[in-house]
């Protein structure tokens, strides 16, 4: 006996009801995305712009952020990014690249010493260049694609190419979401950005599997009930279990976002969006889907049924 049921074990919602308005948000969250991505791009990140960050300490006391900025703006080093780290005596600095190759970098961190020296002290110093963050960049897109290739041709095996096609297209899905995110708050879009993306990209496909598991079991069972009903026992079968998942998911980032500190909140920021939009990608894209691709009842399986009439006079044949 389970003591703690969210969903109970025998609903009945009738979820393709509403793939038609699924398929539509979905679209219409897509389409503004490609637009906003386009207009605005993506506020990336040191990772893959090129830059210096320099972790700073208080010599006494707590971190005056404003008043650092003002510092800091003297010494000419373009568009600054300043967020405590950690604690009210650490900062983080994040700035461009600077003009005049690695003399530049240096020259430029010699200025922040000498405008911050008097009350803070430097813990940590990272420069990325310009080669270093076009290869991240390159790697990044590489590493996703090949996620998604190496799922697609596993479900092709394990299912039917329906089966594969569908999670592509809810991958895809979640993928885009995720970008609308990061375009949509002008979060820092950087190689924890990628971790966060391929995390939900795994936990997205491993509720789809078990849903697409529990379709194939029942494709085998039900051969003569209709495929949207048969959609829909499937799912609701699974629900508890999915509930249950992300609930569950969703609490331990929930905390990780307000006490696991500045460093780790941006990815568990885009991993409780892509924990709903994983959840909602594998009920209402991934499982509708398999209609509009023409997966049938009976389908998965199935045999081709026996001629009779063809059968008989080669058996005749035979005896003789």
């Amino acid at each position: 006996m389970r003591l703690l049921r969210l969903v109970p074990d025998d609903t009945k919602f009738g979820f393709m009801r509403f793939r038609p308005w699924a398929f539509l948000a979905s679209t219409l969250v897509s389409v503004f995305t490609v637009i906003g991505f386009l207009t605005l791009g993506l506020h990336v990140g040191i990772d893959f712009k090129g830059g210096t960050l320099v972790e700073l300490q208080t010599k006494q006391g707590s971190a005056n952020i404003s008043e650092l900025r003002t510092r800091l703006a003297a010494a000419n080093l373009g568009e600054l990014q300043l967020q405590e780290f950690g604690g009210p005596n650490l900062v983080l600095v994040r700035y461009g690249e600077q003009p005049g190759g690695e003399q530049g970098q240096q020259a430029a961190l010699r200025r922040v010493r000498a405008v911050i020296d008097a009350d803070y002290e430097v813990r940590r110093t990272e420069v990325v260049g310009p080669t270093v963050s076009a290869e991240l960049v390159q790697m990044s897109v590489i590493g996703v694609m090949l996620s998604i290739l190496v799922v697609l041709i596993y479900l092709w095996f394990r299912f039917e190419w329906q089966f594969a096609v569908g999670a592509m297209v809810a991958t895809v899905h979640d993928v885009v979401a995720i970008i609308a995110f990061y375009v949509i708050t002008r979060s820092d879009f950087d190689i924890t950005s990628i971790a966060s993306v391929l995390t939900i990209i795994g936990y997205s496909l491993n509720d789809t599997v078990v849903i697409y598991d529990r379709i194939r079991e029942m494709l085998r069972k039900h051969k003569k009930m209709p495929i949207g009903e048969l959609l829909d026992v499937a799912i609701n079968s699974t629900l508890s279990r999915t509930v249950m998942t992300a609930s569950t998911t969703f609490l331990a980032l929930l905390g990780l976002f307000f006490f696991g500190g500045e460093v780790i909140r941006g990815f568990t920021a885009s991993m409780l969006v892509g924990v709903i939009i994983g959840t909602y990608s594998s009920i209402f894209i991934a499982a509708p889907v398999l209609i509009y691709l023409g997966l049938r009842s009976g389908g998965f399986g199935a045999t081709a049924p026996r001629d009779e009439s063809s059968a008989e006079p080669a058996l005749q044949k035979a005896k003789a």
